[in-house]
């Protein structure tokens, strides 16, 4: 990738919403610049708070939950409720230069941490500009975390078995969601200058992202589905039947029969034969006896091993899975080629979940990235970079504008 290429990206980022967005960026080639307060009396810890969570992997600011969304990137703490670190910021900003701005603190802040969009577009017209937050920035003083925003935005309502409590989703879907919004839109935004020449604002509402992925559940109360038929229903999928996680000997397996045809080679193998019954040939009449069908796939499944199981779906071409425990996820034969890594401090190699989707930069560096940053760790080296001197960057260290 050319220097001309190369995007650069500061971010005033915490937690794993913009984190994860900008990590996307450093997957791209781009050069990202996480910004962080620097130190406050009486405060036990500087920095993004995720800093201090997990196991500590390389000194106490790098905990095992901060490094994954890290890697590659560089860190810089300015104190930006000072005058002076508003002035440095905006110094980046127009003198690195800087193609994109993120931040994800709450929009309440902005302007008086001096990086608003207005204030910001005045330094430099052409910059893009993103914010995600709990709700927008049309409500600017809620704050939000993913599983605030699975409860609010209905997640758990429709997670869990019914007659259980309301649960979250393992992952954090609502943050992952909102960082995989604010890349897209990142770059149709830069596409878009290319031809139009102005930068624009990204504003994005975490509880909005959140509720456009219930594309098949909100649809369908306007058209006839009572709301208890798209609440809790376990492992099973709501309209496919049978879509469902049945034990095994040793076990469980999931099978996910997405259509007539499927479920007609699966009573087609040995083992299921007993269910060729006429009421059960399409999904309409296998919904109108889903309890019994299940109740009765489970007893046959049951006296079966799993690699038993794996082999007769496989053989009647029926979507199927082992429940694969998280710790041999990244053995999975189409994931382990794929993982990129980063090296601790110490010398430990440290595998991290493959991209989305491969891009040249990556495959040019064999999967490998740098560590996650310490605190403040490139400071002055990016300080230097826009024309301070030594004598400069001393003195903010001694005034406490950076750290």
């Amino acid at each position: 990738m050319s220097a001309s290429e190369r995007r650069t990206v500061v971010s005033v980022e915490q937690a794993l919403s913009m984190s994860y967005a900008t990590q996307r960026f450093v997957h791209l080639g781009w050069r990202v610049i996480r910004v962080e307060a620097a130190p406050r009396e009486g405060r036990r810890t500087a920095g993004d708070p995720n800093r201090y969570i997990g196991r500590a992997v390389a000194g106490e600011d790098r905990h095992s939950y901060y490094v994954a969304p890290n890697v590659g990137k560089q860190a810089i703490a300015v104190d930006l409720k000072r005058e002076g670190g508003r002035e440095l910021l905006h110094r980046l900003v127009r003198e690195l230069p800087v193609d994109v701005f993120c931040t994800n603190t709450l929009p309440a802040r902005h302007r008086d941490l001096g990086f608003d969009y207005e204030t910001l577009a005045a330094v430099r017209p052409e910059l893009i500009w993103c914010c995600i937050s709990a709700m927008g920035l049309s409500q600017p003083d809620v704050p939000g975390y993913d599983p605030m925003m699975q409860a609010l935005c209905g997640y758990m309502d429709i997670t869990g078995h019914p007659d259980g409590p309301p649960l979250q989703c393992g992952p954090p879907l609502t943050d992952l969601k909102a960082g995989d919004e604010a890349f897209t839109q990142v770059l149709l935004a830069l596409l878009e200058r290319e031809e139009s020449g102005p930068g624009r604002r990204i504003d994005i509402s975490m509880a909005r992202v959140a509720v456009s992925w219930l594309q098949t559940f909100l649809p369908m109360l306007d058209m006839g589905s009572p709301a208890t038929e798209l609440r809790r229903a376990g492992n099973e999928h709501r309209q496919f039947i049978p879509v469902n996680a049945y034990p095994t000997r040793d076990g469980f397996v999931y099978v996910a029969v997405g259509s007539d045809a499927q479920w007609s080679r699966l009573v087609g193998q040995a083992p299921f034969a007993s269910l060729d019954e006429a009421r059960w040939a399409t999904n309409e009449g296998r919904r109108e006896s889903r309890e019994e069908l299940h109740r009765a796939i489970a007893r046959i499944t049951e006296r079966k091993s799993t690699g038993e199981l794996v082999e007769v779906l496989s053989r009647a071409g029926v979507p199927h899975a082992r429940i694969t425990p998280i710790e041999g996820v990244m053995d999975l034969p189409f994931v382990a080629p794929a993982l990129l890594e980063t090296e601790a401090p110490d010398g430990r190699r440290i595998r991290l979940p493959p991209p989305a989707v491969d891009t040249p930069f990556l495959r040019e560096r064999g999967g490998k990235l740098p560590f996650a940053p310490a605190y403040g760790e490139d400071t002055d080296a990016v300080l230097a970079e826009v024309g301070l001197s030594g004598a400069q960057i001393r003195r903010l260290h001694e005034e406490g504008v950076v750290a």
